[in-house]
């Protein structure tokens, strides 16, 4: 199954109960706001699928994994209601993602800038390549990670959270981010990344799904809470973005 338009594309193939999710935008795999809700409702419908027992996520080509929010349309708020809408799309799809009762297992093959490291610490285990360095530039625009921060921080800590959000320039290496336990492992090719993703997929899928539910509460427990912190978040990130610092930010850095 395919959806594909004109923000972007998700596709979703299912062998053996893997399911693998793939998406993907001309912007290095950015997301616009469609594209944010049809990737949450794709992982809230295969984690209720009987058909499903793993979900691999990853996204389209060899480069960047994912540069996070669209820069169009954070150019294209107008008011503090569009700005939380907007960046609560990134909240629901990181709240469907701990909630969904499969392990989701993370593909990162590139780079990964802002809203896309949050997807990435999101997912339950993550393989990367060697080239796939992260970093959150949203202080250098004007805003700040908070949306992301709560998963982010979960996956490495605070002190690494504060060292990646105030270095808002710097890219830091897949080998820092498997350090402070963002990536489980890293591959030299992208061939040595899949075969690994493969492996992982099919061990899990043999997991009884009972076990795993319960496994997936464990690991994500004293979250709940991420319903609504997460859209408060949001809310804080959707009012500074309407700041001239940030429009001139943008405007540059789209540049």
């Amino acid at each position: 199954m395919a959806i594909q338009n004109a923000t972007g594309s998700i596709s979703i193939s299912i062998d053996a109960t893997i399911a693998t999710i793939e998406f993907g935008h001309p912007a290095s795999n950015s997301f616009p706001a469609q594209l944010l809700h049809e990737l949450t409702k794709t992982i809230e419908t295969l984690g209720q699928s009987p058909d499903v027992a793993v979900v691999v996520l990853k996204s389209q080509g060899t480069a960047a994994f994912c540069a996070g929010a669209s820069f169009d349309e954070l150019l294209a708020v107008t008011n503090e209601t569009e700005g939380k809408t907007f960046f609560s799309g990134f909240a629901h799809l990181i709240n469907a993602m701990r909630k969904c009762p499969k392990f989701i297992i993370g593909r990162v093959q590139g780079k990964t800038v802002g809203g896309g490291v949050g997807i990435a610490a999101a997912c339950d285990y993550v393989l990367a390549s060697q080239e796939a360095s992260i970093k959150l530039s949203e202080l250098a625009i004007g805003i700040g990670p908070f949306v992301i921060e709560p998963a982010v921080s979960r996956k490495i800590g605070k002190t690494a959270m504060a060292e990646l959000s105030l270095t808002a320039q710097e890219w830091k290496s897949a080998a820092w981010a498997k350090e402070k336990g963002l990536y489980a492992n890293t591959f030299e090719s992208i061939e040595k990344l899949d075969q690994a993703v493969t492996e992982l997929a099919h061990q899990l899928a043999t997991y009884n799904p009972e076990a795993v539910t319960a496994m997936k509460k464990v690991l994500w427990e004293g979250t709940g809470h991420w319903d609504t912190l997460l859209v408060e978040r949001a809310a804080i990130t959707g009012k500074l973005v309407l700041s001239e610092v940030t429009k001139t930010a943008l405007a540059s850095f789209k540049k």
